[in-house]
């Protein structure tokens, strides 16, 4: 697998000399001294150092490993305590014994309340009022924790173990192995899911569990004697799957032993076999009969927990009805189809004037295209009308158009005049 370069982690600037000379420098005693000096450096330095943590995968911090990690070129950058005590001052970190200082009786049960525990060198520059930054206290990137935090939640619902109501430590230690890396940075992200109500922890029999909130729902509730009895449950049927695999396949074994055995001609010890085969199937047998009882009784209370779900939505409904038809009555439900009636027929009444209007037209455009039609009929004589269609021969018999220019001479036109004589029945002569 390929990995980047350190150099390759860091902004351009860390390729510029005389730019890392600047932020390697210590910060002024006081802001106001040159409050762009001072800005400049936590506004470079803030983001690195969360960038950082992020790329590790981690969601803690501290000074003495911020050094060893920013080394340049054999020097390290001396204002990283002031850069700290500005992102605790904005609240992008806190040190971790002041963000598990809410935990409950279930994490003290756990151990986790040593975190409450302020280191001593803190301790000790606190009351001698210097405001140096121990090398050693870890802090907690808070966006970081709060991303571990919603990954871890979304893991468990999307995992096969959503359907059990709690979840042992271990168990979740392998869900979200590849979301945090140690069990410090799991234990800190449940912090922040308690925080935020969807955790709660307990301590039942030396075995620390877990109970997440369900989807759907805004807070956990309590660990109670029902979800451990269901987790008693679950447990005991795990661990009966497993005993009666591991039966199955010792009677198969003993089974090919007494084969073996057979076929060298030891009969008497191949009955041995398959009597112990035998006895394994028995016992196998009444674990199984267990593992269905114990099966039967979680199916039972799903199904239970299943009918109550449908009786609330069911409630919810009738509620949900009742309010929408608050104020509804039979009597203004009538006279609100009477009102919708009057005007259905009322539009029909319109639509029928508009349609008998549009009829009236039509038919005046037909008389007017009858009597023009009459007219034109009229105006062309009926002894040169055939069928609307002047006689050929006189077609025919019609000189042709002069041209626009009227090139011809009179006496043209008068032999022209001279010829046009027609001699046929009901032809005339032109003068």
């Amino acid at each position: 697998m390929w990995i980047p370069k350190r150099d390759a982690w860091f902004p351009p600037d860390w390729k510029d000399d005389e730019r890392m000379a600047f932020l390697f420098s210590a910060f002024k005693e006081n802001r106001d001294v040159d409050c762009t000096d001072w800005d400049g450096k936590i506004d470079f330095w803030s983001p690195l150092i969360i960038d950082h943590c992020r790329r590790r995968g981690s969601v803690c911090v501290n000074l003495q490993e911020l050094n060893e990690s920013f080394r340049r070129k054999g020097s390290v950058p001396l204002g990283l305590s002031t850069v700290l005590q500005s992102m605790i001052r904005s609240g992008k970190v806190q040190k971790e014994s002041d963000f598990a200082a809410n935990v409950d009786s279930g994490w003290l049960s756990w151990g986790v309340g040593l975190l409450l525990v302020r280191p001593l060198k803190w301790t000790l520059s606190a009351l001698l009022g210097n405001g140096r930054v121990p090398l050693e206290e870890s802090f907690v990137v808070i966006d970081l924790v709060k991303e571990k935090a919603a990954a871890l939640l979304a893991a468990y619902r999307a995992s096969p173990l959503a359907t059990h109501s709690l979840l042992s430590f271990q168990e979740l230690r392998a869900l979200s192995s590849h979301i945090c890396p140690d069990e410090s940075s799991l234990c800190l992200a449940l912090l922040q899911l308690q925080r935020e109500k969807h955790v709660t922890v307990s301590l039942h029999e030396g075995e620390k569990l877990v109970k997440f909130s369900q989807a759907g729902q805004g807070r956990v509730s309590p660990v109670s004697e029902v979800d451990l009895g269901i987790y008693q449950l679950q447990r005991s049927e795990k661990l009966l799957e497993e005993r009666v695999e591991a039966l199955g396949q010792e009677a198969e074994k003993c089974k090919q032993q007494a084969k073996s055995l057979l076929k060298e001609g030891k009969k008497s010890q191949a009955l041995r076999c398959l009597r112990g085969s035998k006895r394994v199937e028995k016992k196998a047998d009444r674990l199984f009969a267990q593992l269905e009882t114990v099966k039967g009784i979680l199916d039972r209370i799903a199904n239970s927990q299943t009918d109550r779900l449908v009786m609330q939505a069911y409630q919810a409904g009738v509620a949900a009805l009742r309010i929408s038809l608050k104020g509804v009555t039979v009597e203004r439900a009538e006279n609100l189809v009477d009102q919708i009636q009057e005007l259905c027929d009322t539009q029909d009444e319109v639509n029928q004037t508009l349609a008998s209007g549009a009829l009236d037209s039509g038919e005046d455009s037909e008389e007017l295209e009858e009597e023009l039609k009459s007219l034109l009929e009229k105006a062309i004589p009926d002894k040169d009308v055939k069928t609307g269609i002047l006689d050929a021969d006189f077609v025919r018999s019609l000189p042709s158009v002069p041209d626009s220019s009227l090139g011809i001479t009179d006496e043209e036109l008068d032999r022209e005049l001279s010829r046009l004589t027609v001699s046929d029945t009901g032809s005339f002569t032109l003068f």
